[in-house]
């Protein structure tokens, strides 16, 4: 096999090997937004980056209600525990929330959220029937996740 040809077959190979990573990773992030049931409900989260938030965003009208998760200075959260219980106090969804965006589709009634966020839970109240509800849960940042040793920290403060 000449020189060129050899060439030739690791140019075709290196392309094909990168397409597969492409397509495998294009379709991790769709797989992560697939309604799941539960209790008789069906919900979906997720929302990390622009193409999550989209597809999600696109899905929203099958849903009354939606939860945003947040801190709150802005950033969003994810892997936020979440349970749904009804108003007999039954649990209708425990899940953990994929992304900032957690989207359910209710019977209509009247039910309580609870969501967590490092050990701090957050409850909401919340009716849904007819369109969409929308709850948005925000926590406090923790002081301790300045990045930066507290020398430099307390250095740039000068």
């Amino acid at each position: 096999m000449s020189q060129i040809s050899k060439f030739k077959l690791v140019a075709v190979a290196s392309a094909v090997a990168a397409l597969g990573v492409v397509a495998s990773s294009s379709s991790y992030g769709q797989s992560q937004e697939q309604p799941r049931t539960a209790g008789g409900a069906t919900y979906i989260s997720g929302g990390v980056g622009l193409d999550s938030v989209e597809r999600l965003n696109s899905q929203s009208k099958d849903f009354n209600l939606k939860l945003v998760f947040t801190l709150n200075e802005g950033n969003y959260l994810a892997s936020v525990p979440v349970t749904i219980t009804d108003g007999r106090g039954n649990k209708v969804i425990e899940a953990v929330s994929e992304g900032p965006l957690f989207m359910a589709k209710l019977p209509a009634g009247s039910y309580t959220v609870a969501a967590t966020n490092d050990g701090k839970t957050q409850t909401r109240k919340v009716t849904v029937g007819q369109g969409q509800q929308t709850a948005y849960m925000r926590w406090a940042a923790t002081p301790n996740d300045n990045p930066l040793p507290r020398e430099q920290s307390s250095r740039s403060e000068r």
